[in-house]
């Protein structure tokens, strides 16, 4: 059983920075595919950045402005926002795929996914 919990979320104005980690607890986490999801009110949960060993996926609204990387020692899964957008306001979730292979790559899907954190709210003002 994996359990995730993530951390760092908050309120901040456009333009500002925030780092979401995820925390990881039990299972092989070096060998799964990670992502972060996100959430707004009455729309998809839609996959914001994607990682599997090396390979890292990125929506193309995020790209050059958020940055997912993983420890695999701690354990940790982090994004790192910069350039927020009030666009980017919705609740962050930290996925585990614990089959995913390197033909799947790390644009992880929601069905795929395996474990789920409980979420962090992320609120960005204009």
């Amino acid at each position: 059983q994996v359990q995730l919990v993530e951390s760092g979320g908050g309120l901040v104005q456009a333009g500002g920075s925030l780092r979401l980690s995820c925390a990881a607890s039990g299972g092989a986490f070096s060998r799964y595919g990670m992502g972060w999801f996100r959430q707004a009110p009455g729309k998809e949960r839609e996959l914001v950045a994607g990682i599997l060993w090396s390979m890292i996926y990125y929506r193309d609204s995020v790209k050059g402005r958020f940055s997912i990387s993983r420890d695999n020692a701690k354990m940790t899964l982090l994004l790192q926002m910069n350039s927020l957008k009030p666009e980017d306001t919705a609740v962050y979730y930290c996925a585990a795929d614990v089959d995913r292979n390197s033909y799947s790559g790390p644009r992880l899907e929601s069905y795929e996914v395996d474990y789920w954190g409980q979420g962090t709210q992320v609120t960005v003002s204009s």
